[in-house]
């Protein structure tokens, strides 16, 4: 079988399976989060609210059906794309949530990961052109210790620093409360502010997407200075490498046009499937910076016990990360043709 009907088989398999996968994670999610103590009722009337009050809500929701009749109805609404209603935000939709909170979760993920590919790859570059230097043990130190720290220590710490102490940052929110933020198509306040001109509003968005795309992108660049290091190592030692060198071509060469292009070629996935999952909301650092994403909009669903709301964000984030890896895979062997499927 040729290169390219391979890819197609696997690729088609893969969509094929991508609904038993979907269906997995929501049965799963469905069973999990019912199993957990709490009940939605009380967290919306409160635990000293009447029994009739309590009877009736329940009723209302559909509570008060057996599990099974209650997974059947919300299969049969997903089979139509009906995420459902949320069961704290009266007469909202699951699928208005996610519009409203998904593009500050867009922006922030965008910013963190390109925070995280300027420090990794420059950090990884460094420390694998220089082996057995202290470049090379500080890019060890720092990918270890990068991966290592919680999300949540590094936000709260920086937020403390920069924004309590020296007052450089705000120590939260997206845009000032007191100000219009940009209007526009897409929800991007970075794009729309570009859209419309308002160059004002472009420097307020990115003043307060600083400190929590520093955070994550911090946390994140462990991981591409581990590989990019890795994989620039090996490149380094291959023979093309040493046949280059033995023509007389500069090493700064060779290290940026055949080493480098080699040595980020896994980044590339590791690059899809983390920028998918952060897609889905950096839970941490949306909640220790009060940032409106998507992230923290499901940290109040599960504190609330807010089944659809929970259930409908993680449908949502699953789909992403399945189609991003189809994604992924089909850019990898166009890109690199060892890789054979």
């Amino acid at each position: 079988m040729s290169r390219s009907r391979a890819l197609q088989s696997y690729v088609v398999a893969r969509l094929l399976l991508a609904p038993l996968m979907l269906w997995t994670v929501t049965t799963v999610v469905f069973l999990l989060l019912r199993a957990t103590p709490g009940d939605p009722v009380d967290a919306i009337l409160g635990p000293k609210a009447p029994a009739a009050q309590k009877l009736a809500l329940r009723s209302q929701l559909g509570l008060d059906q057996s599990l099974w009749q209650q997974y059947a109805n919300y299969m049969g609404d997903l089979l139509h794309f009906d995420l459902g209603t949320s069961l704290t935000s009266r007469g909202q939709t699951v699928w208005d949530i996610i519009q409203q909170f998904f593009p500050a979760t867009v922006e922030l993920a965008f910013c963190s990961m390109v925070v995280a590919l300027a420090i990794g790859i420059s950090a990884g570059i460094l420390s694998a052109s220089r082996p057995g230097t202290i470049f090379d043990l500080g890019g060890r130190l720092f990918g270890i210790i990068t991966y290592a720290l919680p999300m949540f220590w590094v936000g709260m710490l920086l937020k403390l620093v920069f924004a309590v102490q020296l007052g450089w940052f705000p120590d939260g929110t997206r845009f000032p409360t007191r100000l219009l933020p940009p209007q526009g198509p897409t929800g991007l306040y970075v794009f729309d502010s570009i859209l419309s001109g308002d160059f004002q509003a472009l420097g307020m968005t990115l003043y307060h997407l600083a400190l929590p795309s520093l955070t994550l992108g911090i946390v994140l660049s462990g991981i591409f200075e581990r590989i990019v290091r890795v994989n620039l190592k090996q490149t380094l030692q291959a023979d093309y490498v040493e046949a280059a060198r033995a023509r007389g071509i500069p090493e700064r060469r060779i290290l940026v046009l055949h080493a480098l292009r080699n040595a980020l070629i896994p980044v590339i996935t590791v690059l899809g499937l983390t920028f998918a999952a952060m897609l889905g909301g950096a839970v941490l650092t949306e909640v220790t910076f009060s940032w409106p994403g998507l992230g923290n909009r499901l940290y109040d669903a599960i504190s609330l016990r807010d089944y659809l709301t929970v259930q409908g964000i993680i449908v949502f984030v699953s789909i992403i990360i399945v189609m991003a890896s189809i994604i992924i895979d089909i850019v990898n062997a166009y890109i690199d043709p060892r890789i054979r499927y």
